[in-house]
């Protein structure tokens, strides 16, 4: 960043750096994307979902959830099958060693975020999540 950029323009540099950083390091350290992480954590909620209702869930498109839905899948974490009722609908459930997985995912991430958070007081992460909550709010209005 140059002395002579406006603030805001600094903002949006370090969001977007933010952005770009995040989630490979998220991924080394947890061992998962945070994507894959956020669609585990939807089906470690609920017993078995459709692939759609998980897809709008996690607010990603078809393409996607589908090549995330593939690994997991050849990893052993998850399972889908056809709907009996509705050969049309796929079912995705997590496996035994997908529920046991996310044990360890949740350790990893809570040691991600409180790395990335050291240093920060109760009083500043209070204030970065409301500031957040504010930029994403105005991010889903534009």
């Amino acid at each position: 960043m140059t002395e002579h950029q406006s603030e805001e323009d600094q903002i949006l540099e370090l969001l977007q750096a933010l952005n770009k950083g995040v989630s490979p390091k998220f991924e080394r350290c947890a061992g998962i994307s945070p994507t894959r992480l956020r669609l585990l954590h939807e089906l470690y909620q609920v017993e078995e979902i459709s692939q759609i209702s998980l897809q709008r869930e996690i607010d990603i498109d078809a393409a996607a959830i589908t090549r995330h839905l593939k690994g997991l899948e050849e990893s052993g974490t998850i399972t889908r099958r056809n709907n009996p009722a509705d050969n049309r609908v796929t079912l995705v459930s997590l496996t035994s060693q997908g529920r046991d997985r996310m044990h360890c995912y949740r350790e990893e991430k809570n040691r991600f975020i409180n790395g990335l958070l050291d240093g920060f007081d109760d009083a500043e992460r209070k204030r970065l999540t409301d500031m957040l909550i504010r930029l994403q709010h105005n991010i889903n209005v534009m």
